[in-house]
């Protein structure tokens, strides 16, 4: 990983598949990002670092549409994404993106195959065809046998893997995860990582990672640091 420092972030190029530029979002009184920026290359491996408040974790929820900024642009193949309808934006994340929270956040009323089928399912995908496609991915993620348990039954890691499964189960063209291992011991959490990034470029999904951790941005091929909402371009992983 080299040192060297640069403001801001990388010009956008013509594979860029994700990009924001000037964001800034409060709440209340309270300045979350203030003029922040980042793009995002398809395929690439993006993690964005800061402390707790620096405004990282509200970074990537604007990039995927899940808060609105208060001013500024996020471009999604070129789209912007204030000119989508709210029926468009919730399509875009059924379908392009993909998420993986720090918990999960598995339905525990499903079974783990019902829960990485759901998205195919809210897509309309016949149950038999979305609970099939279902298994193979729980099987790449080497967690086939635990298909048929609910979330509770399971432990942390293997919980953490059914969701990087339905993430991907779409095949979109961009996973958002979010503090990924923050909930798990240190080897699942080496083990989450490794299946999860494997698996990202096996498919050529971009992915984009919100961590405070240095092991886990260490699988990233850039890091991107906020600090008190504004963004500064850290590194490249080599």
């Amino acid at each position: 990983m080299s040192a060297t420092a640069l403001d801001g972030d990388q010009p956008t190029t013509s594979d860029t598949l994700l990009s924001a530029m000037d964001l800034r979002k409060s709440f209340g009184h309270t300045t979350a990002l203030d003029r922040a920026g980042i793009t995002v290359a398809r395929g690439e491996i993006v993690a964005i670092m800061g402390p707790s408040g620096s405004g990282k974790s509200t970074l990537l929820h604007c990039l995927a549409g899940l808060v609105t900024p208060d001013s500024g642009t996020v471009l999604f193949e070129g789209q912007d994404l204030a000119d989508l309808s709210d029926r468009a934006r919730s399509a875009l994340r059924r379908g392009e993106f993909g998420f993986i929270f720090q918990f999960g956040q598995l339905v525990p009323e499903l079974s783990c195959v019902e829960n990485v089928a759901l998205p195919l399912r809210l897509a309309g995908t016949r149950r038999r065809v979305a609970e099939a496609r279902a298994r193979e991915w729980l099987a790449r993620l080497e967690v086939e046998q635990i298909a048929d348990k609910r979330p509770g039954d399971v432990s942390g890691g293997q919980g953490q893997r059914v969701a990087v499964a339905r993430a991907l189960v779409t095949a979109p063209k961009v996973v958002f995860a979010d503090e990924p291992t923050g909930a798990l011991d240190s080897f699942s959490g080496e083990q989450v990582m490794r299946l999860l990034v494997d698996t990202a470029k096996q498919t050529g999904a971009s992915l984009v990672l919100v961590t405070h951790e240095a092991r886990v941005a260490a699988y990233s091929d850039r890091e991107v640091v906020v600090r008190d909402g504004r963004t500064r371009q850290r590194a490249e992983v080599s």
